[in-house]
């Protein structure tokens, strides 16, 4: 039986860089593509709201019209939501040959949070000079890094504190495989890659009554990636709460709450506080929602040596218990009203 003989070490060694830089290029021709194709949508979009009586006409109907059209045909990539968000990126970005090649749609979604002008421009800047990945640069403006950075006499400990932590949210290409977004718009959105949609309706409309109450929470990221020896977590939503100092996760169930699952958030708690957490920031908290069919269940998590701090500080800021419970079965009434009609309207 003849035997393999063993491959050149040189040219293995070079096509295995071909191969990389060919994939490196195929993902970074996606992102321009598809930034330059949101930015003109977005334009073609403002440019025919400024059509006086056409305007005029549609109202507040033109994007769910467009959206009711174009999901249908190219997929939820282009529901009202991201048809907003496109609107949005051609009147903060106006100038088409000002956009980024290094930054990727993602980036400029995450960009469009930032009311400040100011604010945003910087943040666009460091995050093109220091290479962030879109979470790097989502933690960053959730941690209110800029501001912080204005505000702080010993500006060196803020930058160095930004630096260790944007290293450990670094991009790979499976994180841009996982991207729901490049996903959506390239048609290939399936149970396989996301979230069931009505885990994902549900989310929807948690993160947006978390930021509405109005007890100082920011938002961070949405399955963002802690990893531990050889395995990924991926959280479901992350808050900064400034008012706290301290970070919440959150993790949703659409079953039954057992006792491995908060042991697991236990788990992201302290995996967070080791890799995430600044040095002036107070610990991080969990929050486990689990939404069955005929209760839903809220438990937070907390560590047990942290259990004293969060009775007495924490919990004044956070929303109850009870009151998550309410919520959340509200929103899972709310979501399963929303896609059965999605469901009707296809058929």
């Amino acid at each position: 039986m003849s035997q393999i003989s063993p491959l050149p070490d040189q040219l293995l060694k070079t096509l295995r860089e071909l191969i990389q830089q060919g994939r490196q290029r195929a993902l970074r021709a996606v992102d321009m593509v598809q930034v330059q194709t949101c930015w003109e949508i977005g334009r073609h979009i403002v440019e025919f709201e400024q059509q006086g009586e056409t305007r005029a006409a549609y109202g507040k109907k033109l994007l769910p019209s467009l959206a009711d059209s174009l999901a249908r045909e190219f997929g939820k990539g282009f529901d009202v939501t991201n048809l907003r968000h496109m609107r949005g990126f051609y009147l903060a970005f106006p100038i088409r040959d000002a956009l980024r090649p290094e930054l990727s749609w993602t980036h400029y979604r995450v960009l469009l949070r930032v009311e400040n002008p100011s604010a945003r421009e910087w943040y666009l800047r460091e995050a093109v000079s220091q290479n962030w990945s879109s979470r790097a640069l989502e933690r960053q403006i959730g941690v209110l890094y800029y501001e912080r950075l204005l505000s702080s006499k010993d500006k060196a400990l803020v930058q160095a504190e930004a630096a260790q932590y944007t290293e450990s949210l670094a991009e790979t290409r499976k994180d841009f495989l996982r991207d729901p977004y490049v996903l959506d718009f390239l048609n290939l959105n399936t149970g396989r890659f996301l979230e069931g949609d009505l885990e994902q309706a549900i989310m929807d409309n948690l993160q947006n009554f978390l930021l509405e109450l109005g007890k100082g929470f920011a938002f961070v990221a949405r399955q963002q990636r802690v990893s531990f020896t050889e395995e990924d977590f991926y959280l479901d939503l992350v808050f900064y709460n400034y008012k706290l100092k301290c970070f919440l996760l959150v993790d949703l169930k659409l079953g039954k709450l057992t006792h491995q699952d908060m042991g697991q958030m236990d788990t992201y708690v302290r995996l967070y506080d080791e890799q995430i957490k600044g040095a002036d920031d107070n610990p991080t908290i969990g929050l486990v929602l689990c939404s069955e069919k005929s209760e839903a269940v809220v438990r937070y998590s907390v560590l047990a040596e942290q259990q004293q701090l969060f009775a007495a500080k924490y919990l004044p800021y956070l929303p109850s218990e009870a009151e998550l419970k309410h919520e959340l079965e509200r929103e899972r009434e709310r979501a399963l009203q929303m896609l059965a009609q999605r469901q009707e309207a296809q058929e």
